[in-house]
């Protein structure tokens, strides 16, 4: 029986690279997700979750810890997490949760980086492999036969079925999947031989886009190895034809790979509700960044666009949410921890960024923030060719600075370029097509966002580049520039 005053165990489901529109839930053209979905059917869909900097690493450890990555140290894939930081886990553990972590760390390894915070926990050694995965546990390293995300599943249910008593308990599983390079199992291997939606945007030729962006080598048509693609292409195609095909390769392999989290999300919600649960879990599913799935001719993320920041998240506790209609609330990452805290009735550290959402999720309509931060430091040079860049998105307006240089962080290029910035209508432009940064028209509105950008960065402790430079409308104004 579902006791509404009883604190709930916690469920966080967190996947690599998936797509907010490769999600039934949030209404996909090329694939369906029905165990997903059930998630949004039982609680709530939140439709605007944004990841605060869109690569694997810093988005785990501001999910963890409830903070940007220049409080975290997270900033780029070379910058491991220092464990004995607060997270939301190490709290619950010291306010009398049972804690595991089972699946995808990606965060360092070594005494200094290991899961911290944790009574168990089984993790894939660095990126991970499909088949056959190294798990990395207290006792040490071990080959698990099998397929990855079903394993990740097996552990996750193995050690919540091994707990006695009636102490609530968090459970974080992390799936590798659908990450590159999209290895689907045979059991959903060639699931997606037809052909798939091509997305409008995918002749996009970024016109009116920076420099930055165009330097970008994450197009499908282009960009793509042969290890991702895994077969030759067939003979006789003209550049239009090997890019389509390309596409089709790329998403067959992405989709199978997301069908398998979809059956393993299921074994959680049955085991769930065969074990009396799921009334009082809160339930999340979640990914650490969008990904972009041909749109605009790019694969990957990185960018501030919509397709690569934009985070699924579904809730479900059912003792406590209604289900109802979708969350429009401006969310980002940093808000979990603070959320399940709340949620686990556990005050948060003092350090904690972010805002609890919970509000909204248990029926509240008032908004608690207007604009989301991010930023994105490895301003890469050797691979994807993805530069530095920040900015702020409001619910119709998207402001981005590509200042384009590493700062010297691990993981980043010594090569700089010249400054540049975009600026977006969201509800003219949906597809993010038209850069109308230096369009007459938005001069009013691109100074107000050059005003509020700076005052977000000063209300959360980040300092600008050197080449920005003060806003006109707080020159005038010292006091209302002056940084934390």
């Amino acid at each position: 029986m579902s006791n509404s005053a009883r604190r709930p165990n916690i469920v966080l489901i967190l996947t690599d690279d998936h797509a907010s529109h490769a999600i039934g839930a949030y209404g996909s053209v090329v694939n369906t997700t029905p165990r997903i979905d059930e998630i949004a059917a039982t609680g709530r869909r939140i439709d605007n979750c944004f990841c605060t900097n869109a690569l694997c690493t810093p988005s785990r450890a501001s999910i963890l810890t409830g903070t940007h990555s220049h409080v975290n140290g997270v900033t780029t894939l070379d910058t491991p997490i220092d464990a004995s930081q607060p997270t939301f886990a190490s709290l619950l553990k010291d306010a009398g949760y049972r804690t595991g972590l089972v699946g995808k760390w990606h965060m360092g390894e070594g005494p200094a980086h290991d899961p911290q915070g944790f009574d168990y926990w089984a993790v894939l050694r660095g990126q991970g492999e499909y088949f056959n995965p190294q798990i990395l546990t207290k006792h040490g390293v071990e080959v698990v036969p099998g397929y990855a995300t079903d394993i990740i599943t097996d552990l996750a249910l193995d050690w919540v079925d091994s707990l006695d008593g009636d102490e609530p308990w968090c459970l974080l599983i992390h799936h590798k999947a659908p990450h590159r390079a999209w290895e689907p199992d045979e059991k959903h291997k060639g699931m997606y031989t037809d052909p798939i939606r091509v997305p409008g945007t995918f002749d996009d030729d970024h016109a009116t886009r920076s420099q930055a962006a165009r330097r970008a080598t994450m197009r499908v048509a282009e960009d793509l190895t042969p290890e991702d693609l895994k077969q030759d292409p067939p003979e006789g195609l003209d550049d239009e034809q090997l890019a389509l095909w390309k596409y089709q390769r790329y998403m067959e392999d992405y989709l199978a790979c997301v069908a398998s989290v979809d059956d393993n999300v299921g074994r959680v919600t049955d085991w769930l509700r065969a074990q009396s649960h799921f009334d009082d879990t809160l339930l999340m599913y979640t990914s650490d960044q969008g990904f972009f799935l041909g749109d605009h001719g790019w694969f990957d993320k990185r960018f501030m666009y919509e397709e690569s920041i934009r985070m699924p998240l579904l809730v479900s506790y059912p003792s406590r949410i209604t289900p109802g209609e979708p969350v429009e609330q401006l969310i980002t990452n940093v808000d979990f921890a603070r959320t399940i805290l709340e949620a686990a009735g556990v005050e948060p550290h003092e350090r904690m960024q972010g805002t609890s959402f919970l509000p909204q999720l248990t029926g509240s309509p008032d908004s608690t923030q207007d604009a989301v931060y991010y930023r994105y430091y490895e301003n890469d040079d050797q691979h994807h060719h993805a530069p530095a860049h920040y900015g702020i998105r409001t619910e119709r307006h998207k402001l981005i600075y590509f200042y384009n240089d590493g700062l010297g962080l691990p993981g980043t290029s010594g090569i700089s370029y010249p400054p540049e910035w975009e600026l977006y209508d969201l509800v003219a432009d949906p597809e993010e097509l038209t850069n109308v940064c230096d369009e007459p028209s938005y001069t009013e509105i691109r100074e107000e966002l050059e005003a509020q950008l700076w005052r977000l960065q000063a209300d959360l402790g980040d300092v600008p580049h050197p080449t920005q430079e003060v806003p006109a409308r707080l020159a005038a104004h010292p006091t209302a520039i002056s940084m934390n």
